[in-house]
């Protein structure tokens, strides 16, 4: 792979970092004077973000760093590491880099540990902010992943423009209304010369068919504008699940909820009146904090179902050997891991 290549003598000023500027401040994404740790792989996508920030920057005020993740998968991985590191020494920008010490074997798991070791990062350099460079093209792959897995609303909405990792630190995802035709176009114009990771092509990886077979099958077959259209829905459902969440939490607070040693309980019939949609938000949300794993489907059902089950009515154990049982108006979860 080829050292970068300055940028050209094109106005560095595009249509893309006007769309991200007002975007920036249309949705108060990165707040003024901001430590930013800009995730970067060396690919199109993570290039573009670190790019147009840089442009950005003296409108903005921020602090900006460059952090690698090398997840050892690739003979090349070491000379993508340099390649990031003499890109951020080319532009001025702080360099940190993480190695995983195995190799890890799936994609979930270089996921679990990329973010660990970007917020393990930015906690030691005081960052305030992680930005990825996740795109519209990102979001629409997630949301088929999510839904052939059998992931309801939240799942299906889950690459949202801003979480929080912690009390005291954010994830931004800047560029999901731009997709990675945008991203490509913009590394051309600007003359950045990209590093091509060869396991993007590999169909060994699930979101990769997505990428590489589904998304062209379903332009081709049903919809030129398919990336489009799922973005829309994944925008609709997170403005949805938002409200969803903020009347359940509501709905806990009515049903008096309260956790003890090793078990809580919650006024069913206080759930019995609403929708079965919160009915079983709100047992996910109890579950979650009082079992081992997060709960399935098949588990959120077995606990609604008591809801407006007979007097004594129990659940066969849960993960953990916790079971539910219903005592008059209220449902008892005995032997959860819950918190005092």
């Amino acid at each position: 792979m080829s050292n970068f290549v300055a940028e050209n003598s094109l106005p560095t000023w595009t249509v893309l970092h006007a769309h991200l500027h007002q975007s920036l401040k249309k949705r108060l994404l990165l707040q003024r004077g901001s430590r930013v740790l800009v995730a970067v792989s060396g690919g199109q996508d993570s290039l573009c973000l670190a790019k147009l920030l840089l442009d950005l920057q003296p409108k903005w005020g921020w602090e900006l760093a460059i952090a690698h993740c090398d997840h050892r998968w690739r003979p090349d991985s070491a000379a993508n590491a340099v390649f990031v590191q003499n890109l951020a020494h080319q532009w001025q920008i702080e360099y940190f880099e993480q190695m995983a010490e195995v190799v890890l074997s799936s994609e979930a798991a270089a996921r679990e540990w990329r973010y660990h070791s970007l917020i393990q990062i930015a906690q030691q350099q005081d960052y305030d902010t992680i930005v990825t460079g996740h795109t519209a093209s990102d979001r629409a792959e997630t949301l088929l992943y999510n839904l052939m897995r059998g992931s309801g609303a939240d799942g299906l909405q889950a690459l949202t423009w801003t979480r929080s990792l912690t009390a005291n630190l954010q994830l931004v995802r800047p560029l999901l209304s731009v997709t990675r035709a945008q991203t490509a176009q913009f590394c051309q114009e600007m003359g950045l010369t990209i590093w091509e990771d060869s396991t993007n092509q590999s169909l060994e990886f699930a979101r990769n068919r997505i990428r590489l077979e589904l998304i062209p099958y379903l332009q081709a077959h049903f919809n030129p504008q398919v990336e489009q259209a799922l973005n829309q829905t994944a925008e609709l459902l997170q403005a949805e699940v938002e409200y969803l969440e903020a009347e359940t939490s509501h709905l806990l607070e009515q049903s008096e909820w309260a956790a003890e040693k090793q078990s809580f309980r919650f006024n069913r019939r206080i759930l019995q009146a609403a929708p079965i949609a919160l009915q079983r938000r709100a047992v996910r949300q109890l579950l979650h904090q009082s079992l081992p794993e997060a709960p399935n489907f098949e588990q959120i059902e077995k606990l609604v179902g008591l809801i407006s089950a007979a007097n004594r009515s129990q659940t066969d154990p849960f993960p953990g050997g916790a079971i539910a049982q219903v005592e008059g108006d209220w449902i008892w979860l005995r032997g959860a891991n819950s918190t005092d």
